[in-house]
């Protein structure tokens, strides 16, 4: 069996979308399984990529995002034999009854205030025509697997749910390195909240810094990521970092006196993974997947008020034994997530499409 994936974001930016196909392919790694992996791309092959005698790196050029998506990658994964055609998102014609594609959530049809409007526009437009055209949809979580076909009845029937994991790199990292990190490059000592996102409206950033400022203690919050457009300001104990490396991000986490993910709504929820595999206790909202990931190992909140928040960051701040809890349940956790267990679901996905 041949399986071409679109490998364009492997070794790019550390985004979910990112990390997903990184992982996947990590994954398919560990398996014995006998198949052919084409991951095609219009980069250069990253040094980090598994070395495997099953994966084969196509670099296809092309700098119109959309044509290579929809013309020149069908079309040269065809060509080579494929069996199979994956792809995130979006799906052309040209894919034919091999077409498989990931939609790791519908936030856009739940919460469209959230979006953009050219983006909304977009994505209500090739995310429905891709799962209607698709022979499979994989999802990632059971929550975004029941969002699908609720919100795109054509899929129904046609929905596997394959969770994810953290990041192979994410990595707890020992105490005095890590703060000596954290100080030296952030000028954080002691305490401090942390959240890591970009500041989209639907990650809700405002209700993190608002329950951290109604906090009766000058604990500050880092928040990690760029921009956006959400409105959230720095300043004063709201620490903007922006972009960090992996390095300061797993230092950032396993120093971090909690995670706050205050998001309206998530498709997963990967951060609370990460999170968890450093030590670092969570408060999460109950948007979308987020307790479905978060099991019994988080504090679950609503996502609408910041009071709720303020009072259980401070409850918990206070109670190091109910931290400790906290990373423990965080551990056992994260432990029942795997990238191998991602692949094996992926790949019983894989064989039937392609009836092999």
């Amino acid at each position: 069996m041949t399986i071409a994936i679109d490998a364009r974001l492997i070794g790019a930016s550390a985004t979910g979308d990112s990390t997903y196909w990184a992982g996947l392919v990590f994954g398919l790694s560990q398996l014995s399984d006998s198949f052919r992996l084409l991951l095609i791309s219009n980069q250069p092959k990253p040094s980090d990529l598994p070395n495997d005698e099953r994966f084969v790196w196509r670099r296809l050029p092309g700098s119109n995002s959309r044509w290579w998506s929809y013309v020149s990658f069908p079309l040269f994964a065809r060509r080579e034999g494929a069996d199979v055609i994956h792809t995130q998102y979006s799906l052309s014609p040209l894919a034919g009854r091999r077409g498989i594609t990931t939609i790791h959530d519908v936030s856009f049809l739940i919460g469209p205030e959230w979006f953009k409007p050219r983006d909304r526009f977009l994505l209500s437009r090739t995310v429905p025509a891709a799962a209607r055209r698709a022979a499979a949809v994989i999802t990632v979580s059971e929550t975004s697997k029941g969002e699908i076909e609720r919100l795109i009845p054509a899929a129904k029937g046609r929905v596997t749910a394959t969770p994810l994991a953290a990041a192979t790199w994410i990595k707890r990292v020992e105490e005095e390195e890590a703060r000596r990190t954290v100080k030296n490059d952030f000028g954080l000592e002691g305490e401090f909240l942390l959240t890591v996102s970009t500041r989209w409206p639907r990650k809700n950033m405002k209700l993190a810094v608002d329950a951290v400022l109604g906090m009766d203690r000058g604990v500050p919050l880092a928040l990690t990521g760029k921009a956006g457009w959400d409105g959230t300001e720095g300043g004063g104990r709201i620490r903007a970092l922006g972009y960090v490396t992996n390095e300061q991000l797993c230092a950032l986490y396993s120093t971090a006196s909690a995670y706050l993910c205050p998001s309206w709504h998530e498709g997963f929820g990967l951060p609370l993974l990460e999170a968890f595999r450093c030590g670092c206790p969570v408060i999460t909202s109950s948007g979308g997947a987020l307790p479905e990931v978060a099991g019994d190992a988080a504090i679950v909140l609503p996502p609408d008020k910041p009071g709720p928040w303020t009072q259980a960051i401070q409850e918990l701040l206070s109670n190091s034994s109910k931290m400790a809890q906290m990373r423990e349940c965080g551990f056992r956790r994260e432990a029942e997530f795997s990238w191998r267990k991602t692949a094996e679901t992926t790949l019983n996905v894989y064989r039937q499409v392609a009836g092999k």
